[in-house]
């Protein structure tokens, strides 16, 4: 079986109770931070090797790691085979900047999109634009109702009730 399943089933188990899940979860985030505070401290450099050794050089479990292979995919400049990947599978760490800090915005995770790091990476206006920018991607803009007696958007001349507001 592939290891994303065994990480699926494990952290997403809706029959461990719930105190369980949360021990869990808040061990694996600090697990998490830790490998994202050392892959930050050379964001250039690109970090590849099997999912077992890449699990050594950040001391995690392959359980971890495949967790945390999980999280970052679609953060990668090249997307990891994480469907199919076993302990021998070769993945890479190399990850788009920008799309690695939204992303974690996105995913609300301030411990990460709050590392010191990246401050070294982008300065205070840069980080704030591509927080911004995330955000605004989330929110849905409702246009001006049109009214029944409005000209019709299509485009057509006739009131929107005549055109296309028929039911």
């Amino acid at each position: 079986m592939a290891l994303l399943q065994d990480w699926q089933k494990v952290a997403y188990n809706e029959k461990t109770n719930k105190g369980e899940l949360q021990k869990f979860w808040q061990r694996y985030f600090l697990l998490e931070k830790g490998v994202y505070e050392k892959l930050l401290e050379n964001p250039d450099e690109v970090v590849k090797g099997t999912v077992k050794e890449l699990a050594d050089k950040y001391e995690l479990s392959v359980m971890d790691m495949t967790g945390f292979l999980d999280g970052i995919n679609d953060s990668l400049v090249t997307p990891n085979p994480i469907e199919t990947m076993e302990e021998d599978t070769e993945v890479s760490l190399e990850f788009d900047k920008e799309k690695l800090y939204k992303n974690m915005v996105d995913a609300k995770a301030d411990w990460l999109y709050n590392i010191p790091a990246w401050e070294k990476i982008f300065d205070e206006d840069k980080r704030k634009a591509l927080y911004l920018e995330q955000k605004k991607s989330g929110t849905v803009i409702v246009g001006k109702k049109v009214g029944r007696n409005d000209p019709c958007p299509c485009g057509s001349g006739k009131k929107y009730k005549f055109c296309c507001g028929r039911n």
